[in-house]
């Protein structure tokens, strides 16, 4: 039982928020004349002693003691001796436990920005460097209409800042400290709440005790907002994988990101990418997890809760790896810009163009879309692409058509004409990359500051 209750081998990664929150238990205990200040003093210095211990190395866990916790206030009292039994005057391993694993998770998220943001940078300096870079983007897989790698690029950067949102917005919820409520109903010394919450960092003590140690959805959005995260780089190396394929040929990822066939020496493998993309799955796993665990749990604690660790800490880790790891890989990347280009130089790339012209004829969209699918069926059948069709041939099927058409099926004329916000013209890339450079350097600041 003692094997299997056990939870030393994972919750010791909790050491530092556990010593830091009980040296600020003591001295609100030492305020408040629960105990003596000099018995605080002696208490607090010999915290930072076991700190120091779990810090060298040179503190050997003992299971036996179930966790961390537990190890921390055993090696206090053989430090201090019998006053270390007042460690816990006021409060409960629920409380403790729920402060200890807030404070982590705080931490850790402004480590998972600071990798996000890193990765978000990256994504902006292929796009200043690939601008006039030109690909054709994709719906269902088909080539569809061509755009500007920059642009492409700035929709993964999009995507990943939303995600930052996503984990800011989770840390602004865990604002309130749990230490105080005790088991589950408080206690009947006269604890100052409000000023151990302020040390600790947070905006005011929690306002339910039982709440406050039942609560575990600060830990469920923290992985919702991770397996959404781990999604996005998911398609991302989707995209490098396919890409780098022969079939594509777009991309060439660095030899230290990729490895070699076992069997085939022709081979180069996407190695990085695909361990992402198999990753994901393990973090949106470790989610359906924890939201498993807690759906049948009535209030308060109970011990299944002990199970919200270790998927915790795993997705924490993988993400945090993925993120560093994708972004070395694109930030070493090889683009094939005329293979490319090459890909967007089809003519029917531009069909849309087309009938968009058409519209501008004051022709309904529908019928314009019906002419141009003729158009098309008629370069087709004929094998003459639709650059090379005449004027007149054009005319035949609607005389709206009153183009040039060697002009007009110009990839960068379709480009510069798409100046709405959002768009791929030069000029709107730009824009979005100014604004993208400014969301970054205020994000560092806000790291650095939260830090």
């Amino acid at each position: 039982m003692e094997r299997f209750s056990s939870s030393v081998n994972f919750d010791r990664r909790l050491w530092r928020q556990d010593i830091r929150v009980s040296i600020a238990h003591v001295r609100m205990l030492a305020r408040q004349g629960i105990i003596a200040k000099a018995e605080a003093k002696q208490l607090v210095r010999g915290l930072e002693q076991v700190g120091r211990e779990l810090e060298q190395g040179s503190l050997e866990l003992d299971p036996a003691l179930e966790d961390i916790h537990t190890n921390v206030e055993q090696r206090l009292t053989e430090i201090v001796g019998p006053l270390g039994g007042k460690l816990h005057t006021g409060r409960s391993r629920n409380d403790q436990v729920a402060t200890d694993l807030l404070l982590w998770m705080r931490e850790e998220i402004l480590q998972l920005r600071g990798g996000l943001l890193e990765l978000r940078a990256v994504l902006v300096e292929r796009a200043e460097r690939e601008i006039d870079v030109i690909l054709p983007g994709y719906t269902h897989l088909q080539r569809a209409q061509p755009v500007r790698l920059a642009h492409h690029w700035l929709a993964h950067y999009q995507a990943l800042s939303r995600d930052d949102e996503r984990l800011g917005d989770a840390r602004r919820r865990m604002r309130s400290c749990p230490l105080g409520a005790g088991a589950l109903a408080g206690s009947t010394l006269p604890l100052d709440r409000e000023s151990t919450a302020a040390e600790l960092g947070f905006e005011a003590p929690t306002q339910n005790s039982l709440d406050s140690v039942s609560a575990r959805d600060a830990a469920l959005e923290l992985l919702a907002a991770l397996s959404i995260l781990m999604i996005h780089l998911s398609r991302i190396s989707e995209e490098l994988v396919l890409w780098s394929s022969s079939e594509f040929g777009f991309v060439e990822i660095d030899d230290a990101y990729a490895s070699g066939s076992s069997l085939m020496p022709q081979k180069k493998n996407p190695d990085a990418p695909e361990l992402v993309r198999g990753k994901a799955g393990r973090v949106v796993g470790s989610l359906v997890s924890l939201l498993v665990t807690l759906k049948g749990l009535p209030l308060s604690y109970h011990r299944d809760m002990q199970e919200d660790k270790e998927p915790l800490f795993d997705a924490v880790e993988t993400t945090a790896g993925c993120l560093a790891i994708l972004a070395a890989t694109i930030r070493t990347l090889r683009v094939n810009a005329p293979v490319m280009a090459a890909a967007a130089s089809d003519p029917m790339l531009l069909a849309t163009d087309v009938a968009e012209h058409l519209v501008q004829r004051g022709l309904p969209f529908r019928e314009a879309h019906q002419v141009v699918g003729r158009v098309v069926a008629h370069a087709l059948e004929t094998g003459v692409p639709l650059s090379e069709l005449s004027r007149d041939t054009l005319q035949g099927f609607d005389p709206r058509l009153d183009f040039e058409p060697a002009s007009f099926f110009s990839v960068e004329r379709s480009l510069e004409a798409r100046t709405i916000t959002g768009g791929p013209a030069r000029a709107e890339v730009e824009r979005a990359l100014e604004d993208a450079r400014a969301v970054l350097e205020a994000t560092r600041g806000q790291l650095e500051a939260a830090e």
